[in-house]
């Protein structure tokens, strides 16, 4: 016997196969809203199609030459690349297929929300978010408007409010999930009423902070994040103290802080650096002009691993 008739005949099916599911799931990673499962119960008999067809032309090719040296079934191989082909035909020119499974899906899942004051004199607000971007500001007439834009229907924060003694309790809460790639979106836009005053405190993943508190009265701020930015503003007119504690890996803080209210500011543990505009140092803390000299005070905080620090007085 040839010793040509010794090679073994191998099929790349399974292995295409495999990069083909695995390059559909990583696409849905990339684009949360498509839907690999629904392509492939769509257009799987066309394996069947395009691999027959291949088999038929191997097993014809066999008995045409029987001692033929080959190590790949090359009918077999031409067909499920002739499927890959197809798929990828299908998804980029076939936009109406691609849309149809989300591919190219730019929908998003928006809810709003309103907590009315419902007797409440003050309120405690405590946020847990995942990653995403924040936004808070101060010109509702309830005690909160909120408005969320989020990718999957799982992300969908949930708000819990009653009034204890006067004292509104809020809480917004969201189940953590692996990091994920691609269009994602998780976005908070909060408004608190400017009268009432608010105790706050923020647990953030990762993200961006965009936290305007001027308008708010608040009394106590508790900011932990783990990294991102975050743009605190805590100018305005306040009629009394403010605390303000920010924590957390955060690779930029950018604080801008009133003129005419006293000011004093620490910083401490992995600070990468401090800059600061319309402030001197006092030993280990920073204060401004009105330190000492006027009725309410903002007592700073900012402790962790954060890169830079930005403290800027207002003109």
């Amino acid at each position: 016997m040839p010793e040509d008739s010794n090679y073994r005949r191998v099929s790349v099916v399974l292995p295409v196969i495999m990069i083909t599911v695995g390059v559909l799931f990583l696409l849905h990673y990339w684009r949360p809203s498509f839907e690999p499962l629904g392509i492939l119960l769509d257009y799987w008999p066309l394996i069947l199609i395009f691999v027959g067809l291949g088999k038929i032309y191997d097993n014809y090719h066999r008995s045409r030459n029987p001692n033929a040296a080959s190590s790949i079934s090359v009918g077999t191989t031409v067909g499920i690349l002739a499927f890959v082909a197809v798929l990828v035909l299908l998804l980029w020119h076939g936009r109406g297929v691609a849309r149809r499974h989300g591919l190219y899906s730019s929908d998003f899942n928006h809810t709003s929300q309103t907590v009315d004051l419902q007797g409440a004199k003050s309120a405690h607000a405590n946020l847990q978010m995942s990653a995403g971007e924040l936004t808070v500001s101060g010109d509702s007439q309830h005690t909160l408007d909120a408005d969320f834009r989020f990718t999957h229907a799982y992300d969908e924060p949930r708000v819990d409010y009653h009034v204890t003694d006067g004292v509104g309790e809020i809480r917004i809460s969201q189940d953590a999930h692996p990091v994920r790639f691609g269009n994602t979106r998780n976005e908070w836009t909060l408004r608190f009423n400017k009268d009432l005053p608010l105790e706050l405190r923020v647990e953030m993943g990762a993200g961006q902070g965009n936290l305007d508190f001027r308008d708010i009265s608040l009394t106590r701020l508790s900011l932990h994040l783990g990294a991102g930015q975050v743009d605190v503003d805590l100018t305005g007119d306040r009629k009394t103290d403010l605390t303000a504690d920010i924590e957390g890996g955060v690779g930029q803080a950018n604080i801008r802080l009133p003129k005419k209210i006293g000011v004093i500011a620490e910083a401490s543990g992995g600070i990468g650096s401090i800059t600061t505009h319309g402030l001197k140092q006092d030993g280990g803390s920073y204060t401004n002009e009105a330190y000492g000299k006027s009725p309410a005070t903002i007592h700073l905080k900012v402790s962790g691993g954060i890169g830079e620090i930005v403290l800027k007085q207002e003109p």
